[in-house]
């Protein structure tokens, strides 16, 4: 499985975690990586204290590539991205904004740059400041989203862009990943899935949460506010719609998720809490190691995409 990706990041898959806030931290970042993919640290809205000391507990676990996801409205992202360039890291993913002003930083230290992208303006924009790959993230995925799906989304930033695509959204078995190589991506991105596995920290009712989803329970919240989320549905989104529908104000909607990922995560409330899940939740029925994952994952898309020129 042999792409452009695999050979700019050096992994032996291209199969990319995401940097999920709250969920991608060392064991789970370690733990994808080994499995041959590329493990990613969710620096979140984190001190950049301790993203160094997650960066540094990977390399204890693991000497194969991984990265940092680096939110960039954090009010740390300053710092962290000085972390990502002092620690040598082999790769940084990006989102909510632009690393522009990092880019120079993150260049002389060897990083390879791949924002999260959710338009073709923006996927172009980050080619020309020098990124060397782009996230194309459809709506299907879990937490903040754009508008587009995936499958309009990852052809048009193909055909627009000279770097390589990763597709991110809605995919969780090989028919996905077959699926986005068909549409020109050169590797994917994950998010759901790796929640559930067995090396992810999250409190058991956060997996099973997902685990026991259908199709049907996903929602978004906060489409009136231009900062849409998608979770799966609980007494959190039913009162956050409820009131979204009856014009609440910004500051009222917000107080009302205030934490709320936390909550799920760490403390296991996925009645209150944010229980954030692509729309691919209701494929994911079981809970496995990232290798397992990974093979799974391998074997399946080799099956579908055997005699065709996807690989290179």
């Amino acid at each position: 499985m042999q792409t452009e990706i695999t050979r700019l990041l050096g992994i032996e898959y291209p199969i990319i975690q995401g940097g999920m806030a709250w969920v991608a931290e060392y064991h789970l970042a370690s733990a994808v990586s080994e499995a041959g993919g590329l493990g990613i640290i969710g620096a979140a809205s984190a001190p950049a204290d301790w993203v160094r000391q997650q960066i540094q507990k990977v390399k204890s676990k693991t000497e194969k590539p991984f990265g940092v996801n680096v939110m960039l409205m954090s009010p740390y992202a300053d710092e962290v991205a000085k972390v990502v360039a002092e620690e040598r890291v082999k790769v940084v993913t990006t989102g909510a904004g632009s690393p522009e002003k990092y880019m120079k930083m993150w260049k002389e230290a060897g990083v390879k740059v791949i924002p999260v992208v959710a338009s073709v303006a923006l996927a172009r924009r980050m080619e020309r400041c020098g990124a060397d790959a782009v996230v194309a993230e459809g709506t299907e995925s879990g937490g903040h989203i754009g508008e587009s799906t995936t499958m309009t989304l990852v052809p048009q930033v193909v055909d627009a862009v000279h770097i390589p695509v990763i597709a991110a959204g809605g995919v969780a078995d090989g028919r996905g990943i077959a699926a986005a190589f068909m549409l020109g991506a050169r590797a994917v991105q994950l998010g759901t899935c790796f929640v559930t596995a067995k090396e992810s920290w999250v409190h058991e009712n956060y997996k099973k949460a997902i685990l026991k989803a259908r199709d049907i329970d996903s929602r978004v919240t906060g489409r009136s506010t231009k900062h849409p989320v998608r979770t799966l549905r609980n007494q959190m989104t039913k009162e956050y719609i409820d009131r979204e529908n009856a014009g609440a104000s910004l500051e009222e909607l917000e107080n009302l998720t205030l934490g709320g990922l936390r909550k799920a995560v760490v403390e296991g409330d996925v009645i209150h809490g944010s229980v954030m899940a692509g729309q691919i939740a209701g494929l994911v029925k079981e809970e496995l190691s990232c290798q397992e994952w990974m093979d799974k994952l391998v074997r399946e898309t080799d099956e579908l995409l055997k005699g065709t020129n996807c690989y290179e």
